[in-house]
């Protein structure tokens, strides 16, 4: 932790300012967003399907709209769109606390992802831009600082939401209102280093992004990666109400992803810059995010098969696979995550970054869509089949595929960034 902080503390002050907002954004958002569900469930009486609806609704508008707000991002400035979505978010929080109709619902829900669309890409151009040639090491801090916002985040929501859910999105709502706040008061406009895109209208800069075809490569070949990452919230919890009937290993899936993010990633990417470039950080990285699903295979055709009560010995040791898996994820995350970052932002050289972040990301949405769906097909087929191994060996196998993927693109030449771009980012 002490590296990561000196690593921060060595930025200039937008760097650190950005660092300590997607802290806070992070601290707000999974505050209130791991209990929505059960509060739409439970206080609020909706059937599942409606749950479902407006769960899903936040995610479309956030995934669907990234492009968007990457855009204005490129062309309105960074800091204005970073202030615009803590704002609306502040707005959508609000609204949940008093929603008891699901058209307020929806509007709720839908305003939360559009927020997150419109800030997400805005912040990653300005600290991409801020941090220069810096740009690996910036966003491991980023992550770093990302995590520990997302585990000190669900510990206050769910104090709070044992008063109250309201008490939690009240809560919320106001430190992104004092966020947005400060971020207008102390947040440095960056706009002597942007000049409103790059010089075409909309629609054409779009097809030009579109027909980046290095990116849109670069971009399938993560696909992958995204599908094997989500597993934290679909496989994981799955095979640990499976082997264990209970909660508690989702709980240690999770802190153990945060600390190990908060404690070792400012060395751990300081140890693969200096021995790796960024494709070959990213292939190996991808090929660690493989290999992490191959505990779980190999402990599947026994796990299970005994019902062990959640806690003691027992419970500790079933989760033995399940946890080995969760580390090896968030290793790879922690080797891929800073080159990745890096790398959309060269190509997004000096104008369009915002709109390669937006379109990146909801490439990556369509992706992860897909891959839960194949992901549920695979659980499920592997449980009727007598293969519980089967979801895990082809999660390993499609690790190990984006990995071959990447090494292909970087030894073809397509991830070298031309002179420009690097002067460009710098």
């Amino acid at each position: 932790m002490r590296g990561t902080l000196a690593l921060a503390r060595s930025f200039d002050r937008p760097v650190r300012l950005l660092l300590v907002n997607q802290l806070t954004i992070n601290t707000g958002f999974y505050m209130l967003m791991p209990y929505l569900a059960g509060h739409l469930s439970g206080t609020l009486a909706l059937p599942a399907a409606l749950v479902g609806l407006v769960l899903g609704i936040r995610n479309l508008g956030q995934q669907g709209m990234f492009l968007v707000g990457g855009t204005l991002a490129d062309r309105l400035g960074h800091k204005p769109m970073i202030v615009a979505g803590c704002g609306l978010r502040t707005v959508a929080f609000l609204l949940l606390a008093v929603a008891d109709s699901l058209p307020a619902l929806v509007i709720a829900s839908a305003l939360t992802g559009f927020a997150g669309a419109l800030f997400n890409p805005a912040v990653r151009a300005y600290l991409a831009r801020e941090a220069g040639a810096r740009k690996v090491e910036a966003f491991a801090v980023f992550n770093a600082f990302s995590q520990v916002g997302i585990l000190v985040g669900p510990l206050v929501g769910l104090l709070l939401n044992a008063v109250a859910f309201r008490l939690v999105c009240l809560v919320a709502g106001v430190m992104f209102a004092a966020l947005t706040v400060a971020q207008m008061r102390a947040l440095p406009g960056n706009t002597t280093r942007e000049s409103g895109g790059d010089g075409r209208g909309v629609l054409p800069a779009w097809r030009g992004v579109a027909g980046d075809r290095p990116f849109l490569l670069f971009s399938l070949a993560m696909a992958g990666s995204y599908v094997l990452n989500f597993q934290v919230y679909l496989g994981l919890p799955l095979e640990v109400r499976r082997v264990t009937g209970g909660e508690l290993g989702i709980t240690l899936v999770f802190a153990v992803s945060a600390v190990m993010t908060i404690a070792g990633q400012a060395r751990l990417t300081a140890w693969a810059a200096r021995r790796w470039r960024p494709p070959q950080a990213i292939a190996r990285g991808l090929v660690v995010m493989g290999l992490a699903f191959v505990p779980l295979a190999l402990a599947a055709p026994w796990a299970g098969t005994v019902a062990v009560p959640s806690g003691g010995v027992a419970g500790m040791l079933a989760l033995v696979p399940v946890l080995g898996t969760a580390v090896l994820l968030s290793l790879a995350t922690m080797i891929i995550y800073p080159f990745e970052m890096a790398t959309i932002a060269t190509f997004g050289g000096r104008h369009l970054v915002g709109t390669y972040y937006g379109l990146y990301s909801t490439l990556a949405g369509f992706g992860i869509a897909a891959g839960n769906l194949l992901t549920g097909w695979a659980l499920d087929l592997g449980a009727r089949a007598g293969l519980p191994a089967l979801p895990w060996l082809a999660l390993a196998l499609i690790g190990l595929g984006c990995a071959a993927a990447v090494a292909a693109l970087d030894r073809s030449g397509r991830l070298a960034p031309s002179p420009e771009a690097v002067r460009a980012t710098a």
